[in-house]
């Protein structure tokens, strides 16, 4: 018999059941948990008081069960609305974030390097989508209008609510949960946050992410001058919870030295070594064997400033000036300095956890930045600058690798990833994921014919990536001899993929008519969806990144599509025959992927297409993985 592709998400449940397994085998009976021998296995770590340290609110054990129950829709991709389709690694997905990364967790499950995510803060006035814990899928599609509901379940989520903070806490707990799974073991989250929430989203991430995974917590100095309104403070900051995934395999956060920082370097006395920076020889507290006198070339002599004593042995000292490690100044007279030599210090510098508005831009930057690109006109009230996303890129994502952010709003993290790749000919790739929320009627945007944020977010990226392709076109022409010229090869594409239910339809379970159920279920295929619709759908519940490439191959005058350089094979024929199964079997895939309703009930050919595929050997051992959909 030939297996079914399974076209749920991935069964996190069953994921961590199957991780428990490898770590205390011991503890199941016919794949059940006993938790008897569960606390024998970790001895007197059960906790059994019912008083004790937890973060807790209405609602939290239904907002887990969510993260528990799989998605089963699919992604439909979006070619016209798409920018270099079968090329681009970037992905920009439509849809409410949950069901998405649901979906993600197979093709993507501890693949993505960086998460940024700019939720709502929870003001009383942003926006708070309420999840269905029945069916969030069905939700999602009502509320964008997609199909008939009780009408939009889209609002502000008022402080007069008896829950105001439990609602966005069970709006956020289900997706950091998942967020996790999708990051690599040394991977790290950025998520902006001001003071109403940041209290309880520390303790959230602590309870997700581990208290031992914190990094720190970040102040971004947004803006620069006071509001006079405000009875008490005028806030000028905003917050950024940084967690690893696994603390202890994160690399050394390094800023990239900025010409501003290596023109501090100097080399006065010509040192073979190259420039080098001046430092400081005495330090305190003061040590007692440490305080004696230096006579300079010059003949002064120095002594430590009190309370302080030299770096340095004398011993050490002596050994630093034979090195010719120490510097006097240009005339021999200065207190003693230590030559630190650019050669010999970090790549980068260590960034520090305020980040102020002069090195990484504030809100009005942010502004002007989108104003910029859309004629004048400003879409977005609060989006965060390039210059910030850059330099947290910078920090983690040195030159390859896969940036999340699931509330993508203006899309201002695909833009710094654009900008940051043509700065430093990097490979970075982006997922970008945004509900497509309606934009206001009286607003600029819908006036300008962007009816939803997500129409905003891809003009936006369309933009600047035709912006900066053309810089860099501008920068070739005005190269210097001996300089290189910048690589325009550079990914400015994203395809447009957008949430929504299966391509293939499901029984139901409680069917009015049940002879009208069995005739619609003899093609499984809904009518409306395409070749393509159902070839991603595969692609992603088969596990596979959405961004391979994807080759169309004709066999006996037949199409099939190889994916990942021919590891996946998908056949959507509807007429299938013994002949061109054993040809597509003799190209040795790891896996075949074909539509059931192509075998046209034909149980013996069924039959002997399993046997083909166990029969040929797709690296010399396994057989090749058959299934149908």
């Amino acid at each position: 018999m030939i297996d079914k592709l399974d076209l749920n998400s991935l069964n996190i449940t069953e994921e961590r059941k199957s991780q428990l397994k490898q770590i205390f085998p011991e503890v199941f009976t016919e794949d059940k948990i006993d938790f008897d021998k569960l606390r024998m296995a970790l001895g007197d770590e059960i906790e059994e008081s019912p008083e004790r340290y937890e973060m807790n609110w209405a609602g939290k054990k239904e907002s887990f069960k969510q993260v528990q129950i799989p998605s089963k829709g699919t992604l439909r991709p979006c070619k016209e609305e798409s920018v270099n389709f079968d090329e681009t690694e970037n992905l920009y997905i439509e849809g409410d974030n949950l069901e998405v990364l649901k979906l993600l967790q197979k093709s993507y499950y501890g693949k993505i390097k960086m998460i940024y995510i700019d939720p709502p803060y929870n003001t009383g006035k942003d926006f708070v989508y309420k999840d269905n814990f029945k069916d969030n899928l069905q939700n999602y599609l009502e509320v964008t209008g997609q199909v008939d509901g009780e009408g939009k379940r889209i609002s502000a989520n008022q402080e007069t609510a008896g829950r105001y903070h439990s609602n966005w806490l069970n709006m956020m707990y289900p997706r950091l949960f998942l967020a996790r799974n999708l990051l690599k073991d040394d991977g790290v989250i950025f998520i902006s946050i001001d003071d109403n929430e940041v209290h309880n989203l520390r303790k959230v991430c602590d309870e997700i992410f581990g208290e031992e995974n914190f990094i720190t917590q970040l102040v971004w100095e947004r803006a620069y001058a006071p509001v006079n309104l405000k009875k008490h403070f005028s806030p000028n900051h905003d917050h950024l919870i940084v967690y690893a995934k696994k603390i202890e395999y994160t690399d050394e956060f390094l800023l990239s030295r900025t010409d501003e920082a290596n023109d501090r370097y100097i080399n006065p006395d010509n040192d073979p070594r190259g420039v080098y920076k001046p430092g400081d020889l005495s330090v305190g507290p003061a040590i007692e064997k440490n305080i004696y006198e230096i006579i300079t070339p010059s003949g002064r002599k120095v002594m430590p400033p009190e309370g302080y004593s030299w770096r340095y042995s004398k011993e050490k000292f002596n050994e630093q000036i034979a090195d010719n490690r120490i510097y006097f100044g240009a005339n021999g007279s200065n207190v003693p300095a230590i030559k630190r030599f650019l050669s010999e210090v970090k790549s980068g510098i260590t960034p520090m956890t305020i980040l102020k508005y002069k090195d990484v831009g504030h809100t009005q930057d942010a502004r002007k930045e989108t104003k910029e690109l859309f004629n004048g006109k400003a879409y977005f009230d609060y989006p965060k600058p390039v210059l910030l996303m850059k330099t947290l890129l910078d920090i983690v994502v040195k030159d390859d690798g896969i940036i999340l952010d699931f509330f993508s709003g203006s899309a201002t993290t695909a833009h710094a990833v654009m900008q940051l790749n043509a700065e430093d000919e990097g490979n970075r790739k982006y997922i970008m994921v945004q509900l497509p929320e309606t934009t206001d009627e009286k607003s600029e945007a819908y006036k300008a014919g962007y009816k939803n944020i997500c129409e905003i977010g891809k003009e936006r990226i369309r933009r600047a990536g035709n912006k900066i392709l053309e810089e860099l076109k501008e920068k070739n022409k005005q190269l210097k001899l001996g300089e290189e010229t910048k690589n325009i090869n550079l990914d400015t594409g994203f395809k447009v993929l957008k949430l929504d239910t299966s391509n293939f339809k499901e029984w139901d379970n409680t069917p009015n008519n049940l002879e009208q159920q069995l005739f619609n279920l003899k093609e499984n295929i809904k009518e409306e969806r395409t070749q393509d619709d159902i070839l991603y759908e595969i692609i992603l519940k088969s596990g596979l990144s959405l961004s391979e490439k994807i080759e169309v191959k004709e066999i006996q005058n037949k199409k099939v599509y190889s994916i990942m350089n021919g590891f996946l094979i998908i056949c959507l024929e509807k007429d299938l025959n013994l002949d061109f199964i054993k040809a597509i079997a003799e190209l040795k895939p790891a896996k075949i992927v074909c539509l059931d309703i192509g075998f046209k009930n034909n149980d013996q050919l069924k039959t002997n297409a399993v046997q083909i595929m166990k029969s040929i050997k797709f690296d010399g051992e396994n057989s090749i993985e058959f299934k149908t959909v």
